[in-house]
């Protein structure tokens, strides 16, 4: 699951008179807007009547801000002690907690000199960038920069996410040979920089009689600003000339992921992400952060991973395995090989702090918080009574363009445009596996052998020994002749899948789901997703996108066919022999909805971008733009609004139909017609292109004013209160007891008490309890299960392993994995062991 987004967990910076100046126009908008004293047992949509966000980049005075009343709820994090203290002490404050924000390092690959000049790159090479990983010290930015609000990281996966636990005993190991070393890092960055060709003139790194110059992208607004000054001068301490470039989101996000890395013009950045659910399979990771496949950006063309380690990633990404053991046996090979690559090197997760009033009601993420919650739009709210204006705070307003197939990945923006989408299935904010939204039930078959389970009543999940592919089953697309290609034309010997996901929609989907400006959701709405997935991809097509082939050659490898089994009710099937454990995961429901990787996307919004690109007047993609030299296309503000007029102006008077070979069975001309009038009528009194179907739409966006609001969408189909069941996360508490001597050779009996406030946690929720057990040299003795014993769990490490125990300090390691919250639970105890008596 692609879950991830470039985040900024803005904390420094002040507010100004913005700030000030948002207030009054805010109490007037309350006055204005209807429905307040509107019952909340007849409340469709969302609670409140809208959402205003304004930019506010500093934790500090967002706290200040929520405390005096000038904001309801802040949409970003703190590590900041001091800040979380307060919030937590505030008696006009509430919180959550999160696990899903992490730091880390991205380099530049290119070089080892950048073409057309005399700059030469060291981080072109894999293994002074893998030096990295012993020349940071991680506790000390966890402890002393982060105040103990941090937790190293080391590896691509979540520790805090399913994966970690899984792999826990991989994981150490690695994080043990990776640890702290600065003489290992210098010696290894001595011997690389000898190899380019540089010299070590004076203590200071010289390349063709130059100083060996790095550039160093320094994020200000937390404490990345800190984290990149202690970087930079443990580079300067090994005799490089550190320039660092300090800047906010919006300064240094053109340089890093918008243009040509082979320019030069930086080295390294500190980069932030978020994971905005739990992600409970993370084998995907090593695909989306290291090869080209991950992102259609410059930087992700330039990246060139081992041969080795670029088809494990792909095998992973497409899940070419049959067992859980040999899933085991490939994470562990590309964590290591991740290592070795380090094009990113991860630094620290935080443990994040998101704040609100109290007099405010919302469902925050385990892992994305309040931004990255799914379920924020449903359920932010006033308790006691419908209507109000809530008022948010975010750390950077529209850093990127906004459009649904190449936009924005950028946590702030994400944050408001999911309020103006809608979804077949929202991720659970406690476990990430999938809840309904628009969805009936799914079927689900698995070839017989494969380690798959299922735990909602939607799902039904049977095993067959063969899956056969229906000869009718769409496979391609013939952009030439502008018609799907069947199972049957591309391969008339037959075809088999891994997967058949059948997915049955709400009945009454297509009477009941409109867009924001009117028009109501239809099948031509689906299938233009389908025939740009191929279409982006063929090199004799306008809208061929380079930087998007490398994600398509990957899908196509495992994708097997899809059929429309009814067109109303909506029923559909989709064929793969790619999968996951979770049968909830491979549903396939998305590929059946309009939302595309970056916001929602009506058949006509779309179209008008899919014109101008073809005629080559702007494009989706930020590598596309740069590669035609044309503007990215943003259908909320900025130039190429002009453009899209145009082509509104010309598709209005062609009543132009996308595809209209393909699609002109799905779309009337009766329908064309509506949807080019009502678009205009919207583009007339909104001022933008942004055409959603969720809980709120788009109302005003005002980029030199830095602010965005949202307003109620009044004929959203659910009631407001669907999605007000979710409470506080059952996290688990563990505390390992035990002696402090053991005798070699002598069985050791150590007692693990799990609690949920304080009661012990219900045996059945747990999915397991398990143990490793390190000696005095950090290597990994034994590991196993605990056993219940009564209300808690006992660890006993028999005669034959505490024999295997040299004199020493040991640790026993205990890992809790709870079934109802997907965040796993760490303690450990240590004791010292004797020799044999």
């Amino acid at each position: 699951m692609r879950c991830r987004e470039h985040a900024g967990y803005e904390r420094k910076g002040g507010c100004g008179v913005r700030s000030r100046w948002v207030w009054l126009p805010l109490l007037g908008l309350a006055l204005a807007l209807p429905g307040a004293a509107q019952a909340q047992a007849q409340r469709v949509g969302a609670w409140v009547d809208a959402v205003v966000a304004v930019e506010e980049p500093s934790d500090a005075a967002a706290v200040r801000r929520l405390e005096a009343g000038d904001l309801h709820a802040w949409f970003s994090s703190t590590a900041n002690p001091e800040v979380a203290n307060r919030i937590r002490e505030s008696r006009s404050l509430r919180s959550a907690v999160s696990y899903g924000l992490y730091h880390e390092l991205s380099f530049n690959p290119v070089g080892p000199v950048f073409p057309g000049t005399d700059r030469l790159n060291p981080f072109s090479v894999a293994r002074i960038r893998e030096a990295m990983n012993w020349l940071i010290d991680r506790r000390h930015i966890a402890q002393e920069i982060m105040g103990g609000m941090g937790v190293p990281r080391w590896l691509p996966i979540n520790t805090a996410f399913p994966d970690y636990a899984r792999l826990a005993d991989v994981a150490r190991r690695l994080e043990i040979r990776y640890g702290h070393d600065p003489e290992r890092a210098r010696a290894v960055i001595t011997e690389e920089m000898q190899k380019l060709g540089a010299t070590l003139v004076g203590g200071r790194w010289q390349f063709r009689g130059r100083p060996v110059t790095v550039t160093f992208l320094i994020r200000v607004e937390d404490e990345r600003r800190q984290i990149g000054d202690y970087v930079a001068g443990l580079l300067e301490q090994l005799g490089f000339t550190v320039e660092r470039r300090y800047g906010r989101a919006a300064d240094l996000n053109p340089l890093w992921i918008v243009q040509d890395p082979a320019e030069g013009r930086w080295h390294i950045y500190t980069g932030g992400w978020i994971s905005t659910v739990i992600d409970r399979d993370q084998a995907d990771n090593f695909d989306f952060f290291y090869t080209k496949r991950g992102l259609a950006r410059p930087l992700w063309q330039a990246y060139r991973p081992s041969p080795e380690f670029d088809r494990l990633a792909d095998r992973l990404n497409k899940r070419e395995f049959r067992t859980v053991g040999e899933r085991n046996r490939l994470m562990a090979r590309a964590l290591e090989l991740a290592l070795q690559d380090s094009a990113r090197v991860w630094l620290v997760e935080r443990q994040a702090v998101w704040p609100w009033r109290a007099e405010l009601q919302l469902v925050s993420d385990l892992a994305g918080g309040l931004s990255g919650s799914f379920l924020w739009p449903y359920t932010i709210r006033f308790p006691g009574r419908a209507g109000g204006v809530v008022r948010i705070g975010v750390p950077s307003i529209l850093p990127e363009p906004w459009n649904p197939i190449g936009g924005s990945n950028w946590i702030f923006d994400t944050t408001l445009y999911r309020a103006t989408q809608d979804y077949p299935l929202i991720a659970n904010p406690h476990t990430g596996l999938p809840e309904r939204q628009r969805v009936e039930r799914v079927e689900i078959t698995v070839r017989q052998g494969l380690p798959v389970t299922k735990t909602a009543d939607w799902v039904t999940l049977r095993f067959a020994p063969t899956i056969r592919v229906p000869e009718d089953a769409i496979i391609g697309w013939d952009s030439r002749a502008q018609r799907f290609v069947t199972v049957r034309e591309k391969h008339p010997q037959g075809l088999e899948a891994l997967v058949k996901s059948t997915v049955y929609f709400d009945r009454d989907l297509f009477r009941k789901v409109q867009w924001h400006d009117g028009n109501r959701l239809t099948l031509g709405d689906i299938l233009l997703g389908w025939i740009l997935t191929f279409e982006r991809a063929d090199e004799s097509s306008p809208l061929y996108d380079r930087s998007y082939v490398p994600a398509f050659q990957s899908f196509v490898e495992t994708f097997r066919g899809f059929r429309i089994v009814s067109e109303a009710p909506l029923v559909a099937e989709i064929y793969s022999t790619s999968w996951t454990m979770d049968a909830e995961l491979m549903t396939g429901a998305g590929s059946f909805w309009p939302v595309y990787g970056f916001g929602p996307g009506p058949w006509h919004t779309v179209a008008l971008g899919l014109r101008a690109e073809a005629a080559g007047r702007a494009a989706f993609t930020a590598a596309k733009a740069t590669e035609k030299r044309v503007e990215r296309l943003n259908y909320v503000a900025g130039p190429t609004l002009a453009i899209l007029d145009r082509e509104l102006e010309a598709a209005r008077a062609e009543n132009y139909i996308p595809f209209p070979r393909a699609l002109g069975r799905w779309i009337s001309a009766e329908e064309a017609r509506q949807r080019w009038r009502l678009l205009s009528a919207w583009r007339a009194g909104r001022g933008h292109y942004w055409v959603g179907m969720g809980p709120f739409l788009l109302q005003r966006v005002s980029p030199v004013e830095k602010i965005v609001e949202l307003r109620r969408f009044g004929r959203f189909p659910d009631p407001a209160n669907k999605w007000l069941r979710f409470g506080e996360p059952r996290l688990a508490a563990v505390t390992v007891t035990g002696p402090r001597q053991v005798a070699a050779g002598a069985a050791a009996t150590f007692e693990v008490q799990v609690t949920e406030r304080g009661r012990p946690y219900p045996a059945q929720d747990l999915q397991e309890v398990k143990y490793l057990l390190f000696d005095g040299r950090q290597e990994l003795v034994a590991q196993g299960r605990a056993q219940s014993a009564g209300s808690g769990w006992r660890v006993t490490l028999g005669p034959d392993v505490t024999r295997r125990l040299r004199p020493g300090s040991n640790r026993l390691e205990v890992i809790v994995v709870s079934k109802v919250v997907s965040v796993p639970s760490f303690a450990s105890v240590t004791f010292t062991s004797l020799p044999a008596r």
